[in-house]
């Protein structure tokens, strides 16, 4: 593209505007966390696998116009938001996958997150590290975690255990940033308009290229598509046979990065147990503050993630399709309890 446009400028917020966390907490009613019971009661009686759990197996006839409005403001508004209100002591750990995969359902499809069909997946420390080529950030503890987007429309991340301390979640605005470097130097946000090459972590299927490409920036009916994982797209340069970053967009990226860091751009939240945080992907980009585990205290950070398929969006460029068939052929749930 080689003159970018200002996009959905209604969707645009900075840190100020948002710091009044009740604009972005849901929180839910006794009624409502009444209803989500009465749902996961009924869900269990259908299977205790959450695979075989769909929509109309968790009926939520109270709460569904709720998260409907939920669904609507993550994608044509703020698009991120907190929601609070289950009691986490109630529930072993099963059910409250169950209760965030029913949630999930009424917000999406999931999709799958990884070569292992994960529908519901991990973000917690397994023991790998940032030298390790294929790893990826959900699998790596304690540190920071740079701001970028996942693979999906929606994200989902459910708050199952804190470690000691850190580990806030931080969220920046992605069409602030797009914008504002569109109005800045359009020459820069052009650059991200081109495909740029980002490493597959391992994670191609078999026989393919250890690498694809997409661009960080697609427009499609007006709206903003955004794919930015700046630690995947500079790892990309260790194929000798990706295409070379060129000098405009390692610029361009460092400039994104520099924007999304910037408090003016970003807000952190806390999400305590039993909370669950859902963004736009295309929308907002995140990521977390640096924590620490005490395995011995048995305070190990563990969130539950979801990618999910929005029903909102009608059309998206074809790049941004769930297109992994090869990853949801091994559909499956991850089992993993650290505590």
């Amino acid at each position: 593209m080689t003159n970018p446009e200002i996009l959905e400028a209604q969707c645009e917020w900075t840190a100020a505007a948002v710091s009044d966390e009740s604009l972005w907490t849901e929180v839910l009613t006794q009624s409502e966390t009444d209803e989500l019971d009465r749902a996961l009661r009924h869900a269990v009686t259908v299977s205790v696998d959450i695979l075989d759990i769909e929509r109309d197996d968790f009926p939520l006839d109270g709460l569904a116009s709720r998260l409907a409005a939920i669904e609507n403001e993550l994608i044509n508004g703020r698009g991120f938001v907190r929601l609070r209100g289950i009691d986490r002591t109630r529930y072993d750990q099963s059910e409250v996958e169950m209760l965030y995969w029913g949630i999930g359902m009424h917000l999406g499809t999931p999709w799958a997150q990884n070569k292992h069909g994960h529908m519901l997946g991990d973000v917690t420390d397994q023991g790998r590290t940032v030298h390790d080529p294929e790893a990826r950030g959900n699998e790596l503890g304690g540190i920071a975690l740079p701001f970028h987007t996942d693979g999906s429309d929606l994200v989902g991340l459910l708050c199952l255990q804190n470690g000691i301390e850190g580990g806030l979640s931080t969220v920046a605005n992605s069409i602030s940033i797009h914008n504002r470097l569109v109005r800045e130097s359009p020459d820069l946000a052009a650059e991200l308009y081109q495909a740029q090459p980002f490493d597959f972590r391992g994670e191609q299927p078999k026989g393919e290229k250890g690498w694809y490409t997409v661009p960080v920036f697609t427009v499609c009916e007006g709206r903003l598509f955004v794919r930015c994982i700046p630690p995947y797209i500079l790892a990309s340069q260790r194929h000798d046979d990706a295409p070379r970053l060129t000098q405009p967009a390692k610029r361009a990226l460092a400039r994104v990065v520099e924007l999304a860091d910037d408090p003016r751009y970003h807000v952190a939240m806390k999400l305590a147990p039993g909370d669950m945080q859902f963004i736009n992907n295309y929308h907002v980009m995140h990521g977390r503050t640096a924590y620490q585990d005490d395995r011995g205290a048995n305070s190990v950070r563990h969130l539950k993630r979801l990618w999910l398929e929005t029903r909102v969006l009608d059309e998206r460029p074809e790049c941004f399709r769930n297109t992994h068939s090869d990853w949801a052929r091994n559909r499956s749930a991850s089992r993993m309890r650290v505590h």
